[in-house]
């Protein structure tokens, strides 16, 4: 049997090892990417600032989510260059084309001054809270991280804005803004689950907050007691990574339209009607928006609301958590979000449907035309002019 030095030696013969100097100059190129192999205990003490870190116990079920392009140019260390040959090794055998093992690891680059931070971390809290997130590759510390730090603005504390709320406050998005101008009433409790028999009366959006804190206290909740309209809907969106449309009406539709395409914001649009429900995703720089989806609103008999043709109250909390989880996939940039493509949900034949939709080219409201749109209040005007006129 081979000693514990005789297997490094024979796999350090396999692979191809470069000085800290050498992963210095290449770090900058295109398509390369520094892997810390070293245990989280380690990494968090300090690590080459833009490095992935993966485990060397994790890395192979791992290493595919993180680095999907077998062809990226792996510049892989540890602390001394021992775990990283043998991870250079097993890196190969898993097809990835261009991989070295750095020599001497973080303890020689640090020791010879180069550049290194503290990566930040979750707390021990957090870490326990979050555990789930954290088992999963496509999640774990960084992104629990980005999602801690992103802004999330949902339209709405009813039936949508409740269970879109609730979800985001436990997967840890760490800004929810809230706006809504009404109160708790006792026949919102059929579906609105942020709110209880103990707060009718009570402004949904502070009823919202006290829910949303008793279940997650670290969150920053933003209330707008306020309506939504062209004096204030570009403050209020301006700064957020995500909104959630949780809207029952088309003048405020078009409007949050406006603003989000002027300021680039992607928009997860959710719409609810007896007993089904209809979710996309509307994002100005990638695909289609309202106006591509529905140019022109359609006659008030053709379009009621739920409180004039009712809905089923489970229905919002399909819908709604549909949206958290295009909202989360939003923020971590993962999987192939709703844009473009319309889910439609029916409860009663209990089947989805998807369809197409495509960017309208007759809609000048668009991201690139976004220096001239005028944001004007829609009240029985769904259609205003949408553009300054050009500089002379």
């Amino acid at each position: 049997m081979a000693s514990f030095r005789e297997l490094l030696n024979s796999t350090k013969a396999e692979i191809t090892e470069i000085s800290t100097a050498q992963a210095d100059e290449r770090r900058g190129e295109p398509n390369t990417v520094v892997l810390d192999v070293r245990e989280p205990s380690e990494y968090e003490q300090g690590a080459i600032p833009g490095s992935i870190h993966i485990a060397r116990g994790q890395l192979e079920g791992s290493i595919e989510s993180k680095v999907p392009d077998h062809s990226t140019k792996l510049l892989v260390h540890c602390a001394s260059g021992v775990r990283s040959a043998f991870a250079a090794k097993t890196l190969g055998e898993l097809g990835y084309t261009d991989v070295v093992s750095v020599a001497g690891g973080f303890n020689q680059w640090k020791d010879e001054g180069r550049d290194w931070t503290t990566p930040r971390n979750l707390t021990a809290e957090q870490r326990n809270r979050y555990q789930r997130h954290l088992l999963m590759p496509e999640v774990d510390v960084e992104g629990q991280l980005k999602l801690l730090d992103a802004k999330v603005l949902l339209l709405g504390a009813g039936g949508l804005g409740s269970p879109a709320a609730l979800y985001l406050a436990a997967a840890g998005v760490g800004t929810i803004g809230i706006i809504d101008m009404d109160v708790v009433d006792e026949s919102n409790l059929q579906r609105q689950i942020l709110h209880n028999l103990d707060r009718i009366g009570d402004r949904k959006v502070d009823s919202a907050k006290k829910t949303i804190t008793s279940i997650n206290p670290d969150i920053d909740v933003i209330t707008y007691d306020m309506r939504l309209g062209a004096d204030n809907v570009m403050d209020v969106l301006d700064g957020f990574d995500v909104i959630v449309d949780g809207l029952d009406n088309f003048p405020t539709r078009y409007l949050v339209n406006d603003a989000s395409v002027k300021l680039g914001i992607p928009v997860v649009h959710g719409s609810i009607f007896r007993f089904e429900g209809m979710l996309t995703v509307f994002d100005p720089r990638r695909g289609p928006t309202y106006r591509d989806f529905v140019p022109e609103p359609p006659p008030a008999e053709l379009a009621p609301s739920c409180s004039e043709a009712g809905v089923l109250g489970v229905l919002p909390g399909v819908i709604g958590v549909l949206q958290a989880i295009e909202t989360i996939k939003l923020i971590l940039e993962i999987g192939n979000p709703l844009i473009g493509r319309m889910l439609q949900y029916d409860s009663l034949e209990e089947r989805f449907r998807e369809y197409k939709i495509r960017v309208d080219p007759t809609n000048a409201i668009t991201y690139e035309n976004r220096d001239r749109i005028k944001i004007v209040e829609l009240e029985g005007l769904c259609q205003p002019e949408p553009l300054e006129a050009p500089a002379s």
